[in-house]
């Protein structure tokens, strides 16, 4: 008997009792090799003695005080560390609970920015096809997975959508590489022109996509394009790095492997790693300037935002990145995870296309690798794999609606930062003898 509304209202999950660096122990005495982080969250693996600490430290100094009373000097420091890291004039922080608030949080920071320059006029959002921005409201809306938002579609606001930057399904044949990207930004164009670059306020992308997609990063030259875009029209550019950001890809930002600043970028999973629920909004100077010189209030806020312990615990997390060179050890060990998994899986008659960054990969499945055919969606093949990969003791992240909501398969890992050759080895090979068992 359960009371809690599990995700699976016919299923209760095995119950976790332990942890500590790779693995998850349930309460039957079984192991689980973490390869995906939860969902792309705990970067530093479970049970971090320096995190454990710093959180120790705070609640026993300072557990809670709301911000409309009061700062905290230790969310001052996370966000003065994290202003410090950031590129360019990226040196405003707010802090959130999560990714989807932090999401929610970015438009309507957005929008104020527009109505302090009376420009109230300006409603609408651009977001992707096969996009995923949050479960919220205002997050599910600007998000493009149909699947999600079907059921609660009366409810959200309209979002134009162009494509993604897909280029294992969506490249023709004998297409440049450069044709590609350039169509794609010329319809990011036509779209703010239809909409009127007056009404628009942004666009809204993850700079690598995660679980809807699985780990497809942009094409050469698609964020500079965008970024051109956006400014020849006057509107702002909003990155969604929830789950690629805070090192996954193995820069602090994924942006920064694209050589563009955005104006806002939101930011959730990895920067707290799981240890407290925190997530961020970073605005440039010019975003936040234009609202300290107008209302001087920014219009929004939630009971939790700037909780001292979470912000010890992101405080934490981002120092020992930085003390223990983890964002090297990130690009070492995902150019290794790399070739393991090309190794493995590069002929692999149902694997069609592998593809990521840092330690952030995805196996794309499919029935034909020839034609890219995807298997039938009601065969579930996405949950059958997650099952069997538990049964191999492997915590890995399938999702099914790859291709439009419905259609397609995906296995996305993201291990730990602190995973070893041996751990991604191991992770390979179970996922390989998980694969074999869905696929029987």
């Amino acid at each position: 008997m359960t009371y809690i509304i599990h995700r699976n209202l016919r299923q209760t999950p095995p119950v976790a009792v332990g942890s500590h660096g790779m693995t998850i122990v349930d309460s039957r005495g079984r192991t689980y090799l973490d390869a995906s982080g939860g969902a792309a969250v705990s970067s530093l693996g479970h049970s971090h003695r320096d995190v454990l600490e710093a959180m120790h430290q705070q609640i026993d100094r300072l557990a809670y005080a709301h911000t409309s009373f009061f700062t905290t000097d230790v969310a001052e420091e996370l966000a003065a560390r994290m202003a410090y890291d950031a590129p360019g004039d990226l040196d405003h922080v707010y802090l959130v609970s999560g990714g989807s608030e932090a999401i929610e949080t970015a438009l309507k920071m957005a929008r104020q920015y527009f109505v302090e320059a009376g420009e109230t006029q300006r409603s609408v959002f651009i977001a992707r096809r096969q996009s995923y921005h949050g479960n919220t409201l205002g997050a599910l809306a600007l998000g493009g997975n149909e699947f999600r938002r079907k059921p609660f579609a009366p409810l959200l606001m309209d979002v134009k959508r162009v494509s993604a930057c897909y280029e294992y399904r969506d490249r023709g044949q004998g297409q440049t590489l450069g044709d590609y990207t350039a169509t794609l930004a010329a319809e990011l164009d036509a779209a703010i022109v239809a909409a009127g670059p007056e009404n628009v306020i942004g666009f809204c992308a993850e700079t690598v996509v995660g679980a809807t997609g699985g780990a497809i990063p942009a094409t050469p030259g698609y964020f500079k394009a965008v970024r051109e875009v956006c400014d020849r029209h006057g509107v702002l550019l909003i990155a969604d790095e929830v789950m690629c950001g805070m090192g996954r890809t193995g820069t602090l930002y994924a942006f920064e492997q694209e050589n563009i600043l955005p104006d806002i970028v939101a930011l959730g999973k990895g920067l707290g790693a799981g240890y407290q629920p925190i997530g961020a909004v970073v605005a440039r100077n010019h975003v936040v300037q234009r609202m300290r010189g107008g209302s001087g209030v920014f219009q929004h806020g939630h009971t939790y935002v700037g909780h001292p312990v979470a912000a010890a615990a992101a405080l934490a997390v981002q120092r020992v990145i930085q003390r223990d060179c983890l964002l090297g050890a990130v690009t070492v060990r995902g150019a290794a995870l790399r070739r393991m998994l090309r190794d493995a899986f590069g002929d692999h008659p149902h694997v069609g296309d592998i593809r990521g960054r840092g330690l952030f990969w995805a196996l794309e499945l499919v029935k034909d690798r020839d034609s890219k055919e995807p298997f039938a969606p009601e065969l579930k093949l996405h949950a059958a794999v997650k099952a069997q990969a538990m049964a191999c003791g492997l915590m890995v992240y399938p999702m099914g609606g790859t291709i439009d909501g419905e259609r397609g398969d995906h296995v996305l890992l993201a291990p730990p930062f602190i995973a070893t050759e041996d751990d991604l080895g191991e992770i390979v090979a179970r996922l390989g003898d998980a694969l074999a068992r869905a696929l029987a």
